[in-house]
């Protein structure tokens, strides 16, 4: 961001922390900790959106687990710090814009705050200090071909059979499935009664005979998400996560966590800087376009939006501090989130346009080193816009969102 930029939001921010010496002191920490520990290899990949292969990942989360930092939001009685609300947000919000590669959210996340909250004690044993040392890396099995926001379609079925449920089905736009150990998954262990009410929660081996992972390209060239069938899968009884058909509930305590980690406000200050080098470095008639009154106007109006976004998640984390969880109103999270980084990849294009608009998507493979036709940021920035096409559609798609908004907040 531009520096007067940074000062606004350096301001907002820290009117929001002055209160909390010890949070701001907790900022500053992770700012530091950053500049001293994330590798630079890696990210400069993140700088400039090239493809991550596992290890990448796997280095930077231990690290952080080395710091205590892999799950700090998690109840020290499990291996996390205990972290608020607020200091969760703090502190992605200080990793991404630091240029970090995305924290994984599958395991610590989602799955594994569903297994301390309503699974057994074995379970607890079994799988939450492996997620933490990223010695087991999960996927998430919601989405199949007829049920993507719409859950209660799910149709892939688990019969029990003795110890085991026999799992039969697909699911789909399974992320990271390819590198992953464990899949949870929503399968329908009932037709009887309302459809929600047949679901349960399913921990299953993605190495078990009768699982097959298969790659889905996505418009960007790459591989980060998949098809997984399910033949005859055995699956046994104790993977089942708390009671059977109370799946619904869990599913919708997991994606409250999703649409509030959607915002990404780091990532967006992050993007929007690397915007702004672009327009110094764009010129129309011998000027730089950072310069052009229409671009200015575009730039003060992203600019109002991350601020409104970064008070609005302050809110929201504030509120989750004080005992009111977060219910619909995470909605707008998620669709004001994610429509603000579309936009801000939007006007990256355009302003990439003057440059050729060359996409070559070999260059974000890992260890190329060919030869670039245009700025060295642009495979990454056009592979950002392609992408961030289905950040509205994951996690709820935002005409999801709005139906939730309207039934729930504004009770229409």
């Amino acid at each position: 961001m531009s520096h007067n930029s940074q000062n606004i939001v350096e301001a907002m921010a820290g009117a929001k922390l002055s209160a909390d010496p010890a949070l701001q002191a907790f900022r500053n920490e992770v700012r530091q900790f950053c500049r001293a520990n994330l590798p630079q290899d890696i990210r400069r990949k993140v700088i400039l959106n090239q493809h991550l292969d596992k290890q990448d990942y796997v280095r930077w989360q231990k690290i952080l687990a080395a710091k205590g930092w892999m799950a700090g939001h998690w109840p020290e009685q499990y291996g996390g710090c205990n972290w608020s609300r607020v200091q969760r947000w703090v502190f992605e919000w200080e990793i991404y814009r630091a240029g970090a590669p995305w924290l994984m959210p599958f395991g610590v996340t989602y799955v594994c705050p569903v297994i301390y909250t309503f699974g057994s004690e074995a379970q607890r044993k079994k799988y939450l200090t492996p997620t933490l040392n990223t010695d087991i890396w999960w996927a998430q099995g919601y989405s199949e071909p007829d049920a993507g926001s719409d859950l209660a379609k799910v149709k892939t079925r688990a019969v029990r059979a003795g110890d085991h449920y026999i799992v039969n089905g697909q699911k789909t736009w399974t992320t990271m499935a390819h590198w992953a150990d464990m899949m949870f998954a929503l399968v329908r262990t009932s037709t009887e009664n309302k459809p929600q009410q047949g679901i349960s929660f399913l921990l299953i081996d993605l190495h078990s005979p009768g699982i097959t992972v298969r790659p889905i390209e996505t418009i960007d060239g790459g591989h980060h998400v998949n098809e997984v069938f399910l033949e005859n899968v055995q699956v046994p009884v104790e993977n089942l996560v708390g009671d059977e058909g109370a799946g619904w509930t869990y599913a919708k305590f997991l994606l409250g966590n999703e649409r509030l980690l959607a915002a990404d406000v780091g990532k967006a200050i992050r993007l929007f800087s690397q915007l702004q080098g672009l327009l110094e470095v764009t010129h129309k008639r011998g000027k730089p376009l950072l310069a052009d009154a229409v671009w200015q106007s575009r730039l003060a109006d992203l600019e109002v939006r991350i601020l409104s976004l970064q008070a609005l998640g302050f809110e929201l984390m504030a509120q989750a501090e004080s005992g009111s969880e977060p219910g619909p109103e995470a909605s707008v999270l998620k669709i004001v989130g994610t429509e603000l980084m579309q936009d801000i990849a939007a006007h990256s294009i355009e302003l990439l346009a003057h440059h050729g608009l060359a996409f070559q998507a070999e260059a974000l493979a890992p260890g190329w080193d060919g030869e670039l036709t245009g700025p060295s940021f642009a495979p990454g920035a056009i592979s950002e816009y392609l992408h961030g096409r289905a950040s509205t559609i994951y996690g709820g798609s935002s005409e999801i969102q709005r139906n939730i908004l309207a039934k729930a907040v504004l009770e229409l």
